[in-house]
């Protein structure tokens, strides 16, 4: 794994042990004297992870910890701190500050490489969802980097995974003060709760009496709804090298017993913020490609995604053998609603008009705003005669009920002419289909309006 790893310490010797350590595994490494320089790399995003020193003289690794994680612009950023202080209260210390794990002089190799391994991995895929997100910002979506920042990483829910009452029982008791903490004590039950529960977070004891708890481990991270949820471990002390083992399949934190309540705590919140944060990227991701394919007015998809969405369900229809047939539908004398009441009450028109239609078709069917008061129905596994009786229905049920306008003050009639085109054969496609269609509109616009007319074959 390729990783620029930031190396902050005030001296030397201990740099460049760490230094030669992460080169021999290819990690890029950076390094810093002193906290205000580590402060300003980080701020020009020149790396992937930090590995601090505590106690330094200008700035002690704890403030700089702090600094890093208050910043929108930094708080993404893995700290890793690195003392010689051994107490918990040290521990939780660091912790409390931010730092996403802390490990105690002298290191041993293995833990350190696969602690720096671990985080690198979970933020290389977390940088994803960012850069993903942060381009979002363009459209008016706001970045969830401030919401991060705030977050104390308390109310999470919480599902502990542990066969033995005396230590689940005492871990939910400490947690219970801040979250909401389920317990289950059968592992072949776990998984099938943790794809159910939309926890925060999941702790998983590595002793479980009957059951290979990695196993348990592995599967929450290939399944697909169970895959981005936090995992926490529990080790017992003798057990290292299964610990790092946890960490290389996918465990994002551990805990050596005995335990520490503050030291629980901390993590808990820790990784409590950290779901939180990446469930907020993935809903600006999601929220940019709706937007990017739907109709800020009305809701239904927009006239882009539909053009280019019809053609493969043409092509789909045309190699199963199936019928497919297409709405194109107007407002009546749209013009005059805007130029007698404004065109707000223009607006509320086509939002009641969209959700008129979305009331009147199947799921399988696409509604799109194909531009102006001119909208799109594209129909699957739908013949004209099929069709033809949807789109009746759905003229009389726009006929039948006025349009509230202005908040509901007053209302106004509307009705609306409907073309409808089939798909006729292997040579068709979405260009040739529409264009019947719009031609089939034109003449019940021409014949009077308020009508359907389909495709003259």
């Amino acid at each position: 794994m390729t990783a620029r790893v930031l190396v902050v310490d005030d001296i030397p010797a201990n740099v460049k042990l760490l230094e030669a350590r992460l080169s021999a595994e290819y990690f890029d490494v950076i390094t810093a004297m002193g906290g205000g320089e580590a402060l300003t790399i980080c701020e020009r995003a020149e790396c992937d992870l930090v590995l601090l020193d505590a106690m330094m003289p200008d700035v002690d690794g704890f403030e700089v910890c702090r600094r890093l994680k208050s910043n929108p612009a930094t708080h993404h950023i893995p700290v890793i701190m690195v003392t010689a202080l051994d107490q918990p209260s040290d521990r939780v210390r660091g912790l409390e500050a931010g730092a996403d794990d802390f490990l105690t002089k002298p290191l041993p190799d293995l833990a350190l490489i696969a602690r720096v391994r671990s985080l690198a991995r979970l933020k290389m895929a977390a940088d994803e969802l960012r850069m993903r997100a942060l381009t979002s910002r363009d459209i008016g979506i706001e970045s969830p980097e401030r919401d991060a920042v705030a977050d104390n990483g308390r109310g999470g829910r919480i599902l502990i995974v542990d066969d033995r009452p005396a230590s689940h029982e005492r871990v939910a008791a400490v947690l219970g003060a801040e979250h909401g903490v389920e317990i289950e004590v059968d592992p072949g039950e776990a998984l099938f709760r943790a794809a159910e529960g939309n926890y925060d977070l999941l702790i998983i004891s590595l002793g479980l009496q009957n059951f290979d708890a990695l196993r348990l481990c592995s599967q929450v991270r290939s399944l697909d709804r169970t895959r981005n949820i936090p995992i926490l471990a529990i080790a017992e002390p003798d057990n290292d090298a299964r610990m790092m083992r946890g960490l290389e399949i996918g465990v994002n934190d551990y805990l050596m017993r005995p335990i520490d309540k503050n030291e629980l705590l901390a993590r808990a919140r820790t990784q409590v913020r950290k779901r939180r944060y990446t469930e907020r990227l993935r809903d600006n991701v999601q929220m940019s490609i709706e937007m990017s394919i739907t109709d800020a007015l009305t809701g239904l998809i927009n006239r882009r995604y539909m053009e280019s969405h019809l053609t493969t369900l043409i092509e789909q229809a045309i190699a199963r053998g199936k019928p497919l047939a297409a709405l194109v539908l107007d407002i009546d004398y749209f013009k005059s609603i805007n130029d007698t009441h404004g065109h707000d009450a223009g607006d509320d028109v086509l939002r009641e008009f969209a959700l008129r239609i979305k009331r009147s078709i199947r799921g399988i069917d696409l509604a799109c705003r194909h531009g102006g008061e001119e909208f799109v129905v594209v129909m699957p596994e739908t013949d004209m005669a099929v069709a033809a009786m949807v789109a009746e229905r759905l003229r009389r049920r726009i006929a039948a009920d006025p349009f509230a306008i202005q908040q509901g003050a007053r209302t106004v009639p509307v009705t609306i002419s409907i073309g409808i085109a089939a798909l006729r054969g292997k040579d068709d496609n979405a260009a040739t289909l529409l264009k019947r269609a719009d031609q089939a509109l034109y003449r019940a616009k021409r014949d009077g309006r308020n009508r359907v007319v389909p495709d003259a074959a």
